[in-house]
């Protein structure tokens, strides 16, 4: 038998694809869901057009909230307050 270039599978960019094709189905399973989820709210329009679109956005859990650090001051106008004795 003669092998051709046209025999040679392209594992790397069958790959690719799959992972493309998951993707793109998880993505309309969450929109999906999100978009039953705002029927069943009876939402307007702007709001049924804004739950789909922050579908893909997961709540802030309060464990990594208080554990990250603050960078931004909570008064930006005010200079940090500095300890006089």
């Amino acid at each position: 038998m003669a092998s051709s270039q046209h025999d040679v599978i392209d594992f790397s960019a069958l790959e690719r694809e799959l992972r493309a094709s998951v993707a793109s189905e998880r993505k309309r399973q969450r929109e999906n869901e999100a978009k039953l989820r705002a029927v069943s709210q009876r939402t307007t329009y702007q709001e049924f057009r804004d739950l789909v679109l922050a579908s893909h956005l997961t709540p802030l859990q309060r464990t990594r909230k208080d554990e990250s650090p603050r960078k931004q001051p909570w008064n930006p106008l005010v200079a940090p307050a500095t300890k006089n004795t």
